[in-house]
């Protein structure tokens, strides 16, 4: 890896915590400079423009938490639809994922919005997120699979909403209630 791959990866660490911590209000490209550690030109060096360190920012954090996922979900072990979803929303209210749920549900925001590059980096997000979820559902001949992991995605993405607006108890009661909601 060269120098220039180097700076750019630590650059892009930076630029995530950042992003996770402050969210996107606080993201003009003096911002992103200041907390990645270099000038705004040594910014526009490592990336064309502010859309392409969003993009960037956007597709590392989603990896992060598609490894996080991982971890506890590997490629190959299968699911049912429940229990997917238990262990999914287990891992997504943790205290740790929180910030990832709470940013995933502002670049959502953004994107109904039609704000570059949102609108177009959160419809691929799902889409992935999507692809990951299938790979691992277990489901009966004819069912829709593509539904099932679409239905789940948004149940746990309503896990971010009730943490957001209610707060992290309110989560961890619906969480709770997941069981009984979806035997």
């Amino acid at each position: 890896m060269s120098i220039r791959e180097t700076q750019r990866d630590l650059v892009v660490a930076r630029l995530t915590a950042y992003v996770l911590d402050q969210g996107l209000a606080r993201t003009s490209l003096r911002q992103l400079a200041a907390a990645a550690g270099v000038s705004d030109r040594m910014l526009l060096y490592y990336f064309a423009d502010k859309t392409e360190i969003l993009e960037t920012v956007l597709t590392h954090i989603a990896a992060t938490l598609g490894d996080a996922l991982a971890q506890a979900l590997p490629e190959g072990a299968c699911y049912t639809p429940a229990e997917m979803l238990q262990r999914a929303a287990a891992i997504t209210t943790q205290p740790d994922m929180r910030r990832f749920m709470r940013f995933w549900v502002e670049v959502v925001s953004a994107a109904a919005k039609g704000e570059a590059p949102f609108a177009t980096i959160a419809p691929q997000i799902m889409q992935g997120w999507q692809v990951w979820v299938e790979s691992r559902l277990i489901v009966p001949e004819g069912a829709d699979r593509a539904g099932l992991a679409l239905a789940i995605i948004a149940m746990v993405d309503g896990l971010a909403l009730v943490d957001i607006c209610a707060g992290p108890d309110a989560a961890a009661a619906a969480h709770a209630a997941l069981p009984r909601l979806v035997p």
